[in-house]
């Protein structure tokens, strides 16, 4: 035997740890998590505002990064930079992955638990994000009446506006695919990008040459890499509709939209629809 204590021996210190900070730590500074965590301000009592407010708030930085890569994707396509749009293209669809999860705080809301801070918010409604209306317009979803809706904020507007105005992620693909001699029509390349897209036969031609091919070829890859997206939006929005109607039904939006019926219109728009149809095809 021998005449050590039972007790545990203090745990081993780094001091690099444990020195102090000459102000806000390196950690703070860096991800700016002080900033991060001071931006919740529930108006109610409601127990369930909280997990409200951070999981849209989650939701606004991960569709920063859709958007930040999608337009990293989009230079690489008019570059014809196929590994580097490919890569942007994964880190995205991880991205999307993640988004599609955020629903969980709030997924099983009662109608109950959502009227106790609903009228909190006022006429603020999701749709009226900015950055998912850059998802939207990146998608080729181009809307000039959503646009128009930002005015009152310049700087918002401006921003927007650019993303409207120039090509979506998917006009560049469709570039690329061109460039790459597959049989885009010239009446989709030389479209006015500012109009929403709408699938087109020709479209689906040139995809039917891709999937009808070798089965192991770049292009393929990139049609299902899309697909991937396509799928993973088509789920965000429709896991909307499912939260939204488990919380308050068909009742009308915080916005004066017709809440569950809007939704659902926005949900069944197809992404990338001739990725869809030619598997029909084949």
């Amino acid at each position: 035997m021998n005449d050590r204590t039972t007790t545990l021996d203090e745990p081993v210190t780094d001091d690099a740890l444990t020195r102090p900070f000459a102000g806000a730590s390196p950690y703070d500074t860096y991800v700016h998590a002080f900033v991060l965590n001071s931006l919740q301000h529930p108006l109610t009592e409601a127990p369930d505002e909280m997990g409200f407010l951070v999981t849209t708030q989650v939701m606004e930085l991960w569709f920063t990064l859709i958007v930040y890569e999608w337009r990293t994707a989009r230079v690489a396509f008019a570059k014809d930079d196929l590994p580097a749009a490919m890569d942007a293209l994964t880190r995205s669809r991880r991205a999307l992955t993640a988004l599609n999860g955020a629903w969980a705080p709030i997924a099983a809301l009662t109608p109950a638990q959502f009227n106790g801070f609903r009228a909190a918010f006022g006429k603020a409604s999701g749709f009226q994000s900015a950055m998912y209306r850059h998802i939207e317009f990146l998608l080729g979803d181009k809307s000039a009446g959503l646009l128009r809706a930002h005015r009152g904020d310049p700087a918002v507007h401006e921003a927007l506006a650019e993303t409207y105005r120039e090509p979506s992620l998917y006009d560049e693909v469709l570039a690329y695919l061109h460039r790459q001699g597959l049989p885009v029509p010239d009446h989709v390349r030389e479209r006015d990008v500012t109009s929403a897209y709408t699938g087109d036969p020709g479209v689906a031609e040139a995809w039917r040459h891709v999937y009808a091919g070798p089965q192991h070829h770049p292009h393929l890859a990139l049609g299902e890499l899309l697909t991937d997206i396509a799928e993973l939006v088509t789920r965000w929005r429709f896991d909307h509709v499912l939260v939204v109607r488990r919380a308050m039904g068909a009742k009308p939006g915080s916005a004066g939209s017709a809440g569950l019926a809007w939704l659902e219109q926005r949900a069944a728009r197809p992404v990338f629809p001739e990725l869809w149809e030619v598997r029909g095809d084949l």
